[in-house]
């Protein structure tokens, strides 16, 4: 699991890398993705640069960057990718003090677009919104960035539901969950 995590946080360099300069050299690609990488709290290791040329070419494998004339330039799939890569790691800022208002996403999304719904409960599950029923999900924060962000990228539209809710019967045992008893 750590294995593969680092393997997405140094895709995710690469990408953000590029992404960020625009055309970039391909000589210049390493020791930027290893300065982004080390900001993200990882130690350099000896073999750092043999790593990223290797997720370097795994990135040109899925079609997420190409070579141009010696440059590096993010594919269309390479920007969705690293949208994705950006969302997984997406965090809602809690306000020193919650405003009472509940925020409730419902969300209707066909069977067809299956890969959709999971990426959606995934996101709501580890940014920490509590499962109400089925596709609906609770959180005491605005999160409106965030619906915006899922709405966009999966291309769901009408299809999720933004809720600022005042009231919400029983709702103790959510307040104790969120920590928000006074």
């Amino acid at each position: 699991m750590e294995k593969n995590k680092s393997k997405i946080d140094v895709q995710k360099a690469i990408l953000t890398v590029v992404a960020t300069a625009g055309l970039l050299g391909v000589a210049v690609v390493a020791p930027n993705a290893l300065g982004f990488i080390s900001k993200l709290g990882k130690k350099p290791h000896k073999r750092q640069s043999e790593v990223i040329k290797q997720a370097q070419k795994r990135l040109v494998m899925k079609g997420c960057l190409v070579y141009e004339n010696g440059r590096a330039r993010l594919t269309p799939k390479g920007e969705k990718e690293l949208r994705m890569l950006e969302l997984k790691d997406f965090q809602i800022k809690k306000p020193k003090r919650w405003d009472g208002k509940w925020r409730v996403l419902i969300f209707d999304i066909a069977e067809r677009r299956r890969k959709s719904r999971d990426q959606i409960r995934q996101t709501l599950q580890r940014v920490g919104f509590v499962h109400l029923q089925d596709s609906v999900w609770l959180y005491p924060y605005d999160c409106q960035e965030l619906v915006a962000l899922l709405k966009a990228d999966l291309k769901l539209g009408k299809a999720v539901l933004y809720m600022v809710v005042s009231e919400l019967e029983g709702d103790g045992a959510f307040r104790q969950h969120f920590g928000l008893l006074h």
